[in-house]
């Protein structure tokens, strides 16, 4: 493992947002979910996709806030633009656990 420094750190932009859309990513080499995110106003809605399909169904996903970082550069994904990345720990299989808030708080707050 290499150490970051502090500066380092300090400018990945972790924000939290809310799921407002679920679709299927069949184009995906793995299974997939393209997942439209709400930032609040001063970031806005950003696109992504993630590999959460083994733990999480569509309609537990609807509504829920998670953590994300949002200053990464755009990646190309086949014929979809992913925005920003979810963040999640990794499972003994794989399955992937998203990082989310204990309570509903505002979107686009800064984790830090």
């Amino acid at each position: 493992m290499e150490n970051l420094s502090w500066t380092e750190f300090e400018r990945v932009e972790m924000r939290i947002g809310t799921i407002l859309e679920i679709n299927d990513f069949p184009e995906a080499r793995k299974p997939a979910y393209q997942l439209t995110i709400d930032f609040g106003s001063e970031i806005g809605i950003r696109k992504t996709s993630a590999q959460i399909t083994k733990r999480y169904q569509k309609g537990d996903l609807m509504h829920r806030q998670i953590v994300a970082v949002i200053n990464f550069p755009k990646k190309q994904i086949g014929k979809f633009m992913s925005e920003c990345l979810v963040l999640g720990a990794m499972g003994d299989e794989g399955d992937v656990i998203l990082l989310a808030p204990d309570f509903k708080i505002e979107n686009g707050l800064r984790i830090g």
